[in-house]
């Protein structure tokens, strides 16, 4: 693989910052299809990593930044609240040939920040693919298999980094699409992040009472209510404005449903709740095949 150190979608060293569902799930998809020789996992708890390093997943566990330095490609996998500074600190020990990017389920910030400090070294990504159940214990090389990998590049990236990026998820298997950082942000607000508000809130609603007569129906809609709620805190805070703004427009959708009942509007509960079936069955029809697994 030497020959194609460099290229767009081989690394002769990938190392993964924060090997839990995603990095880990990034190693062992990327060692599948013969993509790197080595993989570094870098994090902070030496047991956990030599576990990761047992299972196949890293081949070195490393502390300290500065044993990055032969990665050709960095994949920062840390809670959104920490990428920016991981990120820094990865520039810092590798080289600048070094590609850089991170599977943040917030861009905007991150992007924007890092466009000013290191616009030819990193490029933001967030591959939609994931589960409730986190750490490198559920990982799986087929995690992004069919699913859509989104790179976000600003106006200051360039254009080889774009492609390099694009061809890696690609290689693990995603459809990968171009989304300016905000818009990403827009987007997943309405998509991810206020879907896992309303299944907390509805969650929460369970009473003693009620909680033995949930079934299915709770179960589905709660699901990923289980995700880890500091890693979802984070998530929401960064990206307030736009989950603001798409709450609004759940409350405004929910105000709908408690007019009719309160006016006894049983054509027009109907209509409302067709309205809905049909926004499934379209999504499900055209993207049914990339919505198996929950995402994040």
């Amino acid at each position: 693989m030497s020959s194609e150190k460099h290229t767009a979608a081989s690394a002769e060293t990938l190392a993964i910052v924060g090997v839990g569902l995603i990095g880990g799930s990034v190693a062992l998809a990327a060692r599948k299809r013969g993509m790197v020789r080595r993989v570094i996992g870098l994090g902070r708890n030496p047991a956990r990593l030599e576990q990761a390093r047992s299972r196949g997943i890293i081949d070195e566990g490393v502390t300290d930044y500065a044993l990055l330095g032969d990665a050709d490609l960095v994949i920062v996998c840390s809670p959104v609240d920490r990428i920016v500074q991981d990120v820094l600190a990865v520039a810092a020990a590798t080289p600048k040939e070094t590609l850089i990017s991170d599977v943040g389920s917030v861009k905007g910030a991150i992007c924007e920040q890092l466009a000013t400090q290191l616009p030819a070294r990193f490029i933001g990504s967030h591959p939609l693919a994931g589960s409730e159940k986190g750490g490198f214990e559920n990982a799986q090389a087929e995690l992004f298999e069919g699913r859509v990998g989104i790179v976000t590049p600003t106006a200051e990236t360039p254009p080889h980094l774009v492609e390099r990026m694009t061809r890696f998820w690609q290689s693990l298997g995603m459809r990968t699409l171009l989304q300016a950082p905000q818009e990403h942000d827009r987007v997943l607000a309405i998509t991810s992040h206020v879907p896992h508000v309303a299944a907390a809130a509805v969650a929460a609603m369970l009473s003693d009472e009620a909680a033995p007569f949930a079934s299915s129906g709770f179960r589905d809609t709660t699901r990923i209510a289980a995700g880890d709620p500091e890693l979802w805190a984070a998530i929401l805070s960064q990206n307030a404005p736009a989950v603001q703004r798409a709450l609004a427009t759940l409350m405004q959708q929910l105000d709908r449903f408690s007019d009719v009942l309160a006016n006894g509007d049983l054509a027009q509960l109907q209509q409302l709740l067709l309205e809905g079936q049909m926004r499934r069955e379209v999504f499900e029809a055209t993207f049914g095949g990339a919505a198996g697994k929950s995402t994040s």
